[in-house]
């Protein structure tokens, strides 16, 4: 009988680990109007295949992006007008950037990195909203799309990392 209880305790353990092995924010929260350090991490390849890019899209009121470089990976960004303006600390921002791409890079299944970027959470962001970070994951064998947005609140099987916006100070 314990036997049988470690078993289940081991299979549902595993079943977790498995549905949450997608890429996610170290930091799921910040204040709007407020600095915001994103370290997307991502823990596997492709079904056993290396990384070779990260590509993320940049959602609207995150603004003054930053992006760190990651030795031996290509940083390259896309730039352009925002959907509205947006003010931070008293100044009016238009245009930034938008996506943020690691790419020529290889990370092997059996790694775990981070990838990060500074950035601003604009004060027109409205509290208690949750907002996501569409990832494209490429791999030598394979691509995994991170980009669905929950509905309802229910997460899908590839979930676009989130951060919930806390009010300002």
């Amino acid at each position: 009988m314990r036997r049988t209880v470690l078993l289940g305790t081991a299979g549902a353990l595993f079943s977790i680990t498995c549905a949450s092995a997608h890429v996610t924010l170290e930091t799921r929260q910040a204040r709007i109007g407020a600095s915001y350090k994103a370290v997307m991490r991502v823990p596997h390849g492709c079904e056993g295949s290396p990384t070779i890019a990260i590509k993320i899209r940049i959602p609207a009121g995150v603004i003054t992006v930053k992006p760190m470089p990651k030795a031996g990976w290509k940083l390259e960004t896309v730039s352009g007008k925002y959907s509205k303006t947006y003010t931070l600390r008293g100044a009016k921002v238009g245009e930034g950037v938008t996506e943020v791409h690691w790419t020529q890079g290889k990370l092997p299944d059996a790694f775990y990195d981070e990838f990060v970027f500074a950035s601003a959470l604009a004060e027109e962001l409205e509290a208690g909203k949750t907002i996501y970070f569409p990832v494209v994951q490429e791999c030598e064998k394979g691509v995994e799309r991170w980009i669905e947005i929950p509905e309802s609140g229910h997460e899908g099987p590839a979930p676009a990392p989130g951060l919930k916006l806390l009010p300002k100070q």
